[in-house]
């Protein structure tokens, strides 16, 4: 593996553990704040690293106005949209069943990328959505009963669903954008416009600050600095390096990741036909992204003229 390889490799693997353990955190100190103020505070918080990030580095590029637009829609769904709606989730849902509904979000990408990049839809990707779809019903049937989740759990089904539809639209837009400009640059605008987006919240979040605990002030700042500056940062790094798909790859580790540490930290695990649908949904998104025989190969063994295959773009 080459240097940069090894980097990519660690700036996906640095994601990957804060993005999981995000799930835990917004669990454990999500009902001393409420949904958007947790939002907002995550964010400035997020925000203000990355800005004196972005500062220290000194490679500031002037967008364009597309790649203004561009960064604007993803800070307003992948940082403002995605993270009120999977708090309020999680006021509803265990971190696992949360993480495993989420990461029904490859497979909303690579139907995005069918329509928006014209890459088609193979078989594998329809039967990969079919196979997540009905995963995903299934968590929302096991969290629909007298468990835990009791009758909010249909509705923390479908804002989760939310949320992976905004990581779909922030993950579209964010694409294009790094192949010019820099990752902590891209993230830092994206964070600012995000917070910005949340400040309807900010009375809540002041009244929250006067009665929230220091371990769960902690957490909130634990949120903004750790999965927030540093994970998005990690993650904008690899996705200009490589394809999104291969990086997409690594977020399937999530929600195992996300069950193994909520077990001991909050004492939680979703209920066990919850965890059936988890891997129907993960299954399905595994194998939305099977190529099968690399295009030229495909060609060559048809009798074809051999050629380059396209990038399947955004995962």
């Amino acid at each position: 593996m080459t240097g940069t390889g090894m980097r990519v490799a660690a700036a996906a693997g640095v994601t990957v553990l804060a993005w999981a353990s995000a799930f835990v955190a917004i669990r454990a100190v999500g009902p001393a704040f409420g949904a958007g103020a947790l939002a907002l505070g995550r964010l400035a918080v997020g925000g203000a690293a990355l800005t004196l990030a972005v500062l220290a580095s000194r490679s500031w590029v002037r967008p364009t106005a597309r790649e203004w637009l561009l960064m604007v829609v993803c800070g307003v769904s992948w940082f403002a949209v995605y993270n009120v709606a999977l708090n309020a989730a999680e006021e509803r849902l265990d971190a696992g069943t949360a993480a495993m509904l989420v990461n029904v979000g490859p497979i909303l990408i690579a139907l995005s990328a069918g329509v928006v990049l014209r890459e088609g839809f193979p078989r594998p990707l329809l039967a990969g959505t079919g196979i997540g779809f009905a995963g995903a019903v299934l968590i929302g049937f096991a969290t629909s009963g007298d468990g835990p989740a009791g009758a909010g759990g249909p509705v923390g089904a479908l804002l989760c669903l939310l949320a992976a539809a905004t990581w779909t639209i922030g993950v579209l837009a964010q694409k294009p954008v790094l192949r010019r400009l820099p990752a902590v640059q891209v993230t830092q605008v994206a964070c600012v416009v995000g917070a910005v987006a949340t400040l309807p919240w900010a009375g809540n979040l002041v009244d929250a600050l006067g009665t929230a605990s220091g371990p769960e002030i902690a957490g909130m700042v634990y949120l903004g600095l750790v999965p927030t500056a540093l994970a998005f940062g990690t993650w904008a790094y690899a996705l200009s390096r490589i394809d999104a798909g291969q990086l997409g790859v690594t977020t399937y580790l999530v929600p195992t990741l996300v069950v193994l540490m909520a077990w001991p930290v909050l004492g939680e695990l979703p209920p066990p036909l919850a965890l059936l649908g988890g891997v129907l949904a993960l299954t399905g998104v595994a194998l939305s992204r099977y190529r099968g025989r690399p295009a030229r190969e495909s060609r060559v063994a048809a009798g074809g003229v051999p050629g380059s295959g396209g990038d399947r773009g955004p995962r």
